[in-house]
């Protein structure tokens, strides 16, 4: 099996990739290539992949290469972590939603990762990635399974979809953190073994929509229901579960960003992209021990739990080799096409549920939510695929995009458009499909 590794994130994710492939997946005789310009990182990569292989003791190897070509040709599945400039980026667009006047804070409101202005700006430019990297694919590998790991991921992956390519995407995800599952249910003092949830919504917009107990069969959904209206599980948690009867699930502050201005919420001034400069100097000293230790060595050992503990709770490879090797199994939150999963949203919709994979193809739950929540989700969804072809340089898209996301709503949209356009104009070296910007609205 080739598996091709494309995308900025990737180095950051490779301790936990080949653990995921080689020792939780057992695959033999793995050829993995990971599209890498640095040649300094490149020889880290391969020095490190190497130790990696030898220690897991089945074959294959690992290839860093400058050459995308190289990486992708005759892949099996392309695993993408793209994010270009992200956090830069992220920051000159905040600071030009900003405003002058002391007594009016602009539109600051709308510096958000996912949604909002520059949820749609983050599209635009991380679209245009994608979308490079679909015409490479569509000569080097057109068959390939992608798992997507790029933000935005609704929107990211809806491109690859659109593009005929077969894509599983992967974010933040909902079963960890102050709202996630695991939190919940500690709070419920309960097992998370024996605990069988059904979640359902969209990529950083998900809910929990059942909780029991597999062996007493206990219905814990009510409980958690009753601390959420008590103010126990946050203000936005029991806002939302007044209009929706629905209780979000994970990081609330992902939720906020697609909805207009949240009392209670303030939008992440300095939101994480990738590693920081510590942590990424942190995963190279770790790295270059293993690779000149060995992974069996004490010091190198050592060197490879602690990569392993700093990895993100996503395990994209899992997911892969299930479906490539024809296997069954259950993933949790994974961002899919529709197809009768959520059947009150459309069948293309990108939704987030547990994937239920049986012989590798996509089982159906038929999960239904109350029908104020479906509403707001089929607005989201309207949003993303908006915002997803915007992207590919349809103007008439980004005017109705601009029009449609609720995360704008009581703000004057025609100012909304401007702004958008000002913000295209300043990212115009990023998205050549822009060029004559002028002509957009």
């Amino acid at each position: 099996m080739k598996i091709a590794l494309i995308g900025q994130d990737i180095p950051m994710l490779l301790p936990a990739l080949l653990t995921e492939l080689l020792f939780a997946g057992k695959e033999k005789e793995a050829r993995v290539f990971a599209e890498e310009k640095n040649p300094a990182m490149a020889e880290l990569l391969e020095g490190y992949g190497a130790a990696v292989f030898r220690k897991a003791g089945l074959g294959g190897s690992l290839r860093a290469t400058p050459d995308r070509r190289e990486a992708l040709e005759g892949a099996d599945c392309v695993l993408y972590a793209g994010d270009p400039q992200a956090a830069s980026r992220f920051f000159q667009d905040r600071s030009a939603l900003e405003s002058d006047r002391e007594d009016d804070p602009g539109l600051t409101d709308q510096a958000r990762v996912n949604g909002g202005l520059e949820g749609l700006m983050h599209t635009l430019r991380a679209g245009e990635a994608a979308l490079t990297l679909c015409d490479d694919m569509a000569v080097a590998c057109p068959d390939a399974l992608v798992i997507n790991l790029g933000q935005p991921v609704a929107r990211i992956t809806r491109i690859f979809l659109k593009r005929g390519f077969r894509c599983l995407g992967m974010g933040r995800t909902p079963m960890k953190g102050a709202n996630g599952l695991d939190t919940m249910t500690r709070r419920l003092q309960g097992k998370p073994e024996n605990m069988e949830a059904e979640t359902a919504g969209l990529p950083g917009f998900s809910f929990l929509t059942g909780l029991k107990d597999r062996e007493s069969g206990m219905d814990y959904l009510p409980r958690l229901k009753k601390a959420a209206k008590n103010g126990e599980l946050g203000q936005l948690t029991k806002r939302w579960l007044g209009w929706w009867d629905a209780l979000a699930l994970g990081d609330v502050t992902d939720h906020a960003e697609f909805l207009p201005a949240q009392p209670d919420y303030i939008p992440e001034e300095k939101p994480e992209f990738g590693e920081t400069v510590e942590r990424r100097k942190e995963r190279i000293l770790y790295m270059n021990t293993v690779r000149a230790q060995g992974a069996d060595a004490r010091e190198g050992a050592m060197a490879q739990l602690l990569l392993l503990s700093k990895a993100p709770p996503i395990r994209p490879l899992g997911l892969a080799l299930a479906v490539l090797r024809k296997e069954s199994g259950i993933f949790p939150a994974v961002a899919h096409e529709n197809r009768g999963d959520m059947p009150q949203l459309p069948a293309d919709a990108v939704v987030e549920t547990a994937l239920k994979v049986a012989h590798g193809d996509a089982v159906p739950q038929g999960i239904r939510v109350p029908p104020a929540l479906a509403e707001i989700l089929a607005e989201i969804d309207e949003t993303n695929r908006l915002a997803a072809l915007a992207a590919e340089g349809d103007r008439a898209a980004l005017r109705e995009c601009l029009e449609t996301d609720p995360a704008l709503a009581g703000l004057d949209r025609l100012y909304c458009q401007d702004a958008a356009m000002a913000l295209i104009r300043l990212n115009g070296d990023m998205l050549p499909r822009w060029a004559d910007e002028e002509q957009a609205l």
